[in-house]
């Protein structure tokens, strides 16, 4: 007996199953982990809490690196639309 197939219908689905704000949006690492340009819990990190339109509130190294690029423009990392501001530090990189 042999069977012939006709038609395929593939269908497919996936969803990110990550909890909301846990990970960096630049450097992709969790919150709750070192600060990846720290070695040891607890190093002196530069902090600056910035504000975007968008809502996107974080501090520490990873947005000094993104404020770096020339591609960065100044603009929030995950809308690219907004304007940083709300650090005195990283008025220098806007």
């Amino acid at each position: 007996m042999k069977v012939k197939i006709k038609r395929w219908n593939a269908v497919a689905t996936w969803r990110w199953d990550l909890p909301e704000d846990d990970l960096c949006g630049i450097c992709q690492n969790p919150f709750d982990n070192t600060c990846p340009a720290c070695k040891y819990p607890g190093d002196d990190c530069i902090l600056c809490e910035f504000h975007t339109a968008c809502g996107y509130q974080r501090n520490g190294h990873c947005i000094l690196e993104w404020m770096k690029q020339d591609s960065a423009k100044g603009q929030c990392p995950m809308c690219r639309q907004s304007k940083l501001v709300g650090c005195p530090f990283l008025q220098q990189f806007v």
